[in-house]
C-alpha cells in the first residue's frame, strides 16, 4: 500500500514538473481591457526563435516604409479590408500588432477589424516601435530612416517668457542624466533621461507642447525625434548651454 501511495506521488510530482516546464516554454502575455499583450523582450524572444505568427504593423504606410520591425507586414487601419488577405487564413493563428506606442491607438483599431473579422488570437505589442527602436532590438530601416530633422527651438528669452506666462500649456522634460538634473536644471522641468524617454514617454500629455532639451542639443534631439514616432504634436527644443549663458537660473535637487 505504501509503494502504491509513493508510486501515485511521484507521478503526480512529475506530471506537475512537466506542466510547469511547458508553461515556462511559452510566450508570457499579460490582460488588457481589449486584447492580450505583450512586452519587448517576449516578442523579442519570438521573433529570435523563429515561432509561428504574424507580426502588423499598424502604422501608416510612410512610417512603414522609413522603418518597421523585422518580419512585420503593413495593414494600416483604413487600409484593412483590401489587406485582410495578407492574414493567415487559419482564424486562430496568432497575430501580434503593433504602432506607435502606449498612447497609439491604431494597433487595437486594426486588431479590433481582424476580431470583427472572425480572427481569435489576437495580441497587441504595447510598448510599439519607439520603445523596440530604443532598446536596440533588430528593425528593417528604409532610405529615409537616417534623414535629418529640423526641429522647432525656442531660444532662451523664448523659453524664459514661456515659462513666465504660459508654463501651463506646456511640460518642460531634461533628458540629461539623472545626476546631470540634480546638479543644475531649469526650474519646473522634469527628467526623462533620453535612452529611455520613448519608455518613459507615458507620463507627458498629448495635448500639451512638449519642450526638451540637453546641454547641447545632442540628445534633446534623439528625444525630439521619438516624440515625432509618438505622435505629439507640439514639440519643441532649447539648449541648457544656451540657457546658462544668456545668464538665466538653475536650480539644483537631491537624487
Amino acid at each position: 500500500m505504501k509503494s502504491i501511495t509513493r508510486f501515485i506521488g511521484s507521478s503526480v510530482l512529475s506530471l506537475l514538473t512537466l506542466l510547469l516546464l511547458l508553461a515556462a516554454a511559452m510566450p508570457v502575455f499579460a490582460a488588457d481591457a481589449d486584447f492580450k499583450t505583450v512586452s519587448s523582450e517576449v516578442l523579442r524572444d519570438m521573433l529570435e526563435e523563429k515561432r509561428v505568427f504574424t507580426l502588423v504593423d499598424a502604422r501608416t504606410n510612410d512610417e512603414y516604409q522609413v522603418a518597421h520591425l523585422v518580419n512585420a507586414i503593413s495593414i494600416p487601419d483604413k487600409e484593412f479590408d483590401k489587406n485582410i488577405a495578407l492574414l493567415p487564413r487559419d482564424k486562430g493563428a496568432l497575430i501580434v500588432f503593433y504602432c506607435n506606442g502606449v498612447k497609439c491607438g491604431k494597433s487595437k483599431k486594426v486588431a479590433a477589424k481582424a476580431r470583427e473579422a472572425g480572427y481569435t488570437n489576437l495580441t497587441v505589442y504595447a510598448d510599439g516601435f519607439p520603445v523596440w527602436e530604443e532598446k536596440g532590438y533588430p528593425i528593417v530601416a528604409g532610405p529615409e530612416y537616417a534623414k535629418k530633422i529640423e526641429t522647432t527651438k525656442f531660444t532662451p528669452a523664448q523659453l524664459k517668457q514661456i515659462l513666465a506666462e504660459k508654463k501651463d500649456a506646456y511640460v518642460l522634460v531634461d533628458v540629461r542624466d539623472e545626476f546631470e538634473f540634480a546638479e543644475g536644471h531649469i526650474e519646473g522641468a522634469i527628467n526623462i533621461p533620453a535612452e529611455t524617454f520613448a519608455a518613459k514617454s507615458g507620463v507627458l500629455p498629448k495635448e500639451k507642447g512638449i519642450i526638451v532639451y540637453c546641454n547641447s542639443g545632442g540628445r534633446s534631439y534623439s528625444a525630439y525625434r521619438k516624440l515625432m514616432k509618438l505622435a505629439y504634436p507640439s514639440i519643441f527644443q532649447s539648449i541648457l548651454a544656451e540657457w546658462k549663458e544668456a545668464g538665466f537660473p538653475v536650480v539644483k535637487s537631491k537624487l
